[in-house]
């Protein structure tokens, strides 16, 4: 299928910006090909450059839990630019939306909003450090934390997908403090503690990820981490970032019933505008500026726009019985894709949990980075192809999760199913 308009904007795009895009995974590069260029979308569906309609599984990397240009979302953004865009200056709703956060979220007292999930996760980290007075940190191979010089240390998704998981211009400074760990290994995570006694501020995770493919935690993981922190005065921060409000209202630690320290949120919360946050009890939150020594300050945080979308989205979420339709949704996909890939005699492996998905090319299930890194890339890179000249868009990686929206209908679902079928008899 052509992309001429997607070619010719992508050539114009490659002479004043890096690459021809603003993060890197967009670029193709995974899958080879030219990127889709966006012009606008709706509901469960993408048009790009070309007019070409996709139903879409990407959904801005999950914000867009109820869909593209949601009316309530968009009604409120609108009513609230027409106002003014930005103050430098508290507002009212700042207070407003932290009170809903806060009141669906286990185990938190106070938030902190921020402009994105690499500076919620940043800002948590030097937290844990200013709160307990230790330096180190646990982070997992394969889970990404954004793009902060202290989580490029074998970081998932789009640094991997690169290739260059120990990114150049991370000093070695910085990197000996970032103690690396295997995910869903427990026994991995208390050698290492045991090494360095008193020196680990927190372990950071994606509770659950989602930038090596979806993979959930086994059994007892999480539980174990918490205790392990109990333990040895150790804070557990949760990176929510992509699972915050679209597991559950709470997240997982509402879905699976374990407690974090420090929990970090984007996506979702913003209503796909950039928004951020961080959240804890209120005795951690308070060694934070302006009331303690740990320094934290951004221009844009708490944007008024930005505010009123993610107000909209939580209000929304808080209400319905979204989470429900989504989780039903996303079983359905996959027994779906169940079906047709084994009647196509191909070797996968599918991981999923509530409204998150990934499809893997490999013979063992996938349960870390290691077993992600398995997958079969070329076959991917047809599975990819196949389907976006079909009408259906999918991460362009392997290393990323699905994410469904409660705009899709199972009528899209069932469109999605049988592209698949048709892309498996070509594998």
């Amino acid at each position: 299928m052509e992309y001429k308009r997607s070619s010719a904007l992508f050539a114009e795009a490659q002479k004043v910006i890096p690459g021809g895009v603003n993060s890197p995974v967009r670029a193709f590069k995974a899958v080879g090909g030219t990127p889709i260029f966006a012009k606008e979308a709706k509901g469960a569906y993408i048009i790009d450059e070309d007019d070409k309609q996709y139903i879409e599984y990407i959904n801005s990397w999950g914000p867009m839990i109820l869909g593209h240009a949601h009316k309530p979302v968009i009604d409120a953004v609108v009513e609230k630019a027409k106002k003014g865009t930005s103050f430098g200056m508290p507002t009212a709703i700042e207070t407003e939306i932290a009170e809903l956060a806060v009141s669906m979220v286990p185990n938190i007292d106070m938030i902190r909003f921020v402009n994105s999930g690499t500076e919620a996760c940043m800002s948590a980290v030097r937290l844990a450090r200013g709160f307990t007075g230790k330096d180190k940190m646990i982070k997992f191979a394969g889970c990404y934390h954004g793009h902060s010089d202290a989580f490029l240390i074998q970081a998932g998704s789009g640094a991997v997908t690169f290739g260059s998981p120990n990114s150049p211009g991370v000093t070695q400074g910085t990197a000996k403090d970032t103690l690396l760990a295997r995910f869903n290994d427990l026994e991995n995570v208390k050698e290492i503690i045991a090494q360095n006694e008193g020196e680990i501020a927190c372990i950071i995770i994606e509770p659950v990820a989602g930038n090596m493919g979806c993979i959930p935690p086994v059994e007892g993981f999480l539980e174990g981490l918490r205790t392990l922190c109990d333990a040895h005065n150790i804070l557990l921060v949760f990176d929510e970032v992509m699972t915050g409000f679209r597991l559950a209202k709470g997240g997982v630690q509402e879905l699976l019933g374990v407690d974090a320290d420090i929990v970090c949120f984007g996506k979702v919360i913003g209503g796909g505008l950039p928004v951020g946050a961080f959240a804890a009890r209120k005795e951690i939150m308070e060694h934070l500026a302006p009331l303690g020594p740990v320094y934290q300050a951004g221009t844009l945080s708490g944007n008024p726009l930005a505010m009123a979308a993610g107000l909209a989205m939580l209000q929304e979420l808080n209400e319905g019985d979204v989470f429900q339709r989504l989780h039903d949704k996303t079983a359905y996909l996959h027994k779906g894709i169940d079906k047709v890939l084994t009647e196509a005699g191909i070797t996968y492996q599918i991981n999923r949990i509530g409204s998150m998905i990934s499809v893997h090319f490999c013979e063992e299930a996938v349960v870390d980075f290691a077993s992600s890194a398995k997958g079969n890339n070329d076959t991917f890179k047809k599975f990819f192809h196949g389907l976006l000249d079909r009408g259906v868009y999918i991460a362009p990686s392997a290393f990323e999760t699905w994410f469904l929206s409660d705009a899709l209908s199972y009528e899209d679902l069932d469109k999605t199913i049988t592209a698949i079928e048709d892309v498996a008899k070509t594998l």
